[in-house]
């Protein structure tokens, strides 16, 4: 049976996705309790599964209150930040594979925002849950891991299928617009999709998720491998991470 996945507004603008396949339900994050309980109540749905992609309390904090309503929760998260998250009842790292129903949970250490932050990516459903990692047209700080991790971290998620639809954590998405439009300005494709960005925004509209094929054309943190992109920031022939460092550090001050 195919998935249901559902956006959930949380805090101020962190996001929840909740998946359900017919029988079962999982949460990817958890910001905060309330919004998640309303959306599963309205939906006359139970909670199975919670699956952590880092330990940021934004990302956590809710699940307490979600544990006094659902005891039996199955929570994953990585191996690797195991002391760092709740505790877990079963521990994943890079590469490995836990099945949701009939669906194949493929999962893939993307640290650099936090060490051991991990990306989970459904192939039969064309999601992958990227919290903090890739992010619409950008990606997160890198608090704990270096540079060159992080830009490996991309490239992994660079790889995946086109039409994958990124889940991604925050509604940072216009100011990661605006930022983008300083490294590319003459590209055509982010100048339509920064149009319909503002548009969906003065409507109150999310802009998670998006489409990998999308962030490819759009994210100048994809990007920088590029010659064009390393000819923007007067970086040509500079090695590739670099060229990505010199624009996290642009948009860290942006």
């Amino acid at each position: 049976m195919s998935l249901t996945i559902t956006t959930i507004p949380c805090l101020s603008d962190n996001y929840a996705f909740v998946l359900n396949d017919g029988t079962r339900t999982a949460l990817v994050d958890v910001p905060e309790a309330a919004p998640i309980l309303k959306v599963l109540d309205e939906k006359g749905w139970s909670l199975d599964e919670v699956w952590l992609t880092h330990h940021h309390a934004d990302h956590v904090d809710g699940l307490p209150a979600l544990r006094e309503r659902f005891p039996d929760l199955q929570i994953t998260g990585a191996e690797a930040d195991r002391d760092r998250l709740p505790r877990l009842d079963r521990a994943v790292g890079d590469g490995e594979t836990f099945r949701f129903g009939d669906a194949e949970v493929h999962v893939l250490d993307v640290s650099g925002h936090t060490v051991g932050h991990v990306a989970f990516h459904v192939p039969s459903a064309q999601a992958a849950f990227t919290a903090d990692s890739l992010m619409a047209f950008g990606c997160g700080r890198v608090f704990e891991g270096t540079m060159p991790q992080m830009w490996e971290s991309l490239c992994k998620l660079r790889a995946l299928p086109d039409d994958t639809i990124i889940y991604s954590g925050h509604e940072y998405t216009e100011k990661n617009a605006d930022f983008a439009l300083t490294i590319e300005p003459g590209n055509h494709a982010l100048q339509t999709r920064v149009k319909e960005v503002r548009d969906k925004r003065q409507r109150g509209v999310a802009t998670v998720p998006s489409t990998l094929r999308d962030e490819r054309a759009t994210n100048p943190f994809l990007r920088a491998d590029l010659e064009s992109v390393k000819d923007a920031v007067s970086m040509t022939g500079d090695d590739d991470a670099d060229v990505f460092a010199e624009i996290r550090s642009r948009r860290d001050g942006f």
